[in-house]
């Protein structure tokens, strides 16, 4: 009786790891088919787009719609833009939250109550869009310059509390050794906290750099000037204008000509392409469990 009831037992979790499989291929299935369809239909002839719809496996392909996007010099140029904002934004912001978020977990620091409730106070309410932007434009004068795309991301109350709940998971007792030894604050932080804390970094930064790279609202509100255009603004104004190109065009012939749902489609990858390169490095530094190093050595 006790065998037949272990046999049972045993179908059942094999059926239900079965099962837990079967949903998890399913929803992998859900999620990368979508992003198949765009990838493979922005090589597809805009044509076959128009007369068959987004197709698994198109009969006509083309380059068009990328050559009617790549078109000039304006895209390298945002290209840059983004790239710098990114990539500059995402170290500078890394750098200050890390800093900040360490203050609100360390249990000696006098004001980090105060400083936690100030934190969470800008979560809840803002100043609104016309004081934002007095602040940016008229205060700090960075309208029309690269910082006004950086310095608003800089510190994002969420991504600390986010650093401070993993901080506070640090044992004090490696500042209390690290102190012993003659180590500042500086040097606890830079040279101990950091190196064994890359899983919240690399997430935290994960997220900013996300932030950074799909950001249109701060270039929509300060830059005026075409040359500091970051990449997200250069593809709303292609689609804008190939979407009245279009329209307006009239004739078969010069509907031809545009590619409306090729660009819109081409866009998105040339927007997703980079950011989605990046997450594979970053992945190994989400698996948690540094720590236990750090403390056993």
């Amino acid at each position: 009786m006790t065998t037949r009831v272990k046999e049972d037992k045993s179908i059942l979790e094999r059926s239900f790891i079965i099962g837990i499989y079967a949903f998890v291929a399913l929803f992998a299935l859900l999620c990368i088919v979508p992003f198949w369809l765009v990838v493979i239909n922005s090589f597809a002839a805009e044509s076959a787009i128009k007369i068959h719809g987004m197709q698994l496996f198109p009969k006509e392909f083309s380059l068009y719609a990328y050559e009617y996007t790549m078109a000039g010099k304006q895209i390298m140029s945002s290209y840059m833009v983004t790239i710098t904002v990114t990539v500059a934004g995402t170290c500078l912001a890394l750098l200050i939250t890390s800093m900040y978020a360490y203050v609100l977990a360390h249990p000696k620091v006098k004001y980090r109550r105060i400083l936690s409730f100030m934190t969470y106070f800008t979560m809840v309410f803002g100043a609104g869009l016309v004081g934002f932007y007095i602040l940016i434009a008229s205060t700090l004068g960075l309208k029309d310059t690269i910082w006004a795309l950086i310095l608003p991301y800089l510190l994002n109350p969420f991504f600390a509390f986010i650093m401070v709940s993993f901080f506070r998971t640090l044992p004090y007792e490696i500042n209390e050794a690290a102190t012993i030894d003659g180590a500042n604050d500086l040097s606890i932080f830079f040279r101990i906290i950091l190196p064994i804390s890359k899983p919240v970094i690399a997430t935290v930064g994960l997220f900013y750099a996300l932030q950074y790279w799909n950001d249109y609202f701060l270039a929509l509100l300060f830059i005026d000037n075409h040359n500091l255009h970051p990449l997200q603004i250069m593809i709303r104004q292609i689609i804008s204008n190939v979407n009245i190109s279009s329209y307006v065009g009239g004739s078969t012939n010069y509907a031809q000509a545009v590619p409306t749902y090729g660009v819109q489609l081409a866009t998105v990858c040339l927007t997703i392409g980079p950011i989605i390169f990046l997450y594979p490095f970053i992945q190994k530094f989400f698996v948690k469990g540094i720590t236990i190093g750090a403390l056993k050595g």
